[in-house]
């Protein structure tokens, strides 16, 4: 598949971008490199290949939940800027 100058012009416009004409077929040559690239990719035979959602195999990055003791009252307000003894005091959040 081959891209034309016109294709990347009217990309280039659609992003807002100015390019020249020589940056134009610059980047329509360096597009079908690309282009020429997947192509011989798609010419492998990747019938017997499982598919895969990422190419390292991940298990659990997240540790499991566990039960575990919370603190008293007296220790949840010891390191509070501002209480009253009760509760924690903080702004006025309208």
């Amino acid at each position: 598949m081959k891209i034309t100058a016109q294709e990347v012009a009217h990309v280039a416009a659609l992003a807002r971008l100015e390019l020249d004409p020589e940056m134009t077929e610059k980047l329509t040559g360096q597009l079908n490199e690309i282009l020429d690239a997947m192509d011989k990719l798609n010419e492998l035979d990747t019938s017997s290949v499982p598919s895969t959602n990422h190419a390292l195999e991940l298990t659990g990055a997240m540790r499991p939940d566990r039960v575990s003791g919370g603190m008293d009252h007296d220790q949840a307000l010891a390191n509070a800027p501002d209480s009253d003894g009760q509760s924690l005091v903080v702004p006025k959040v309208i």
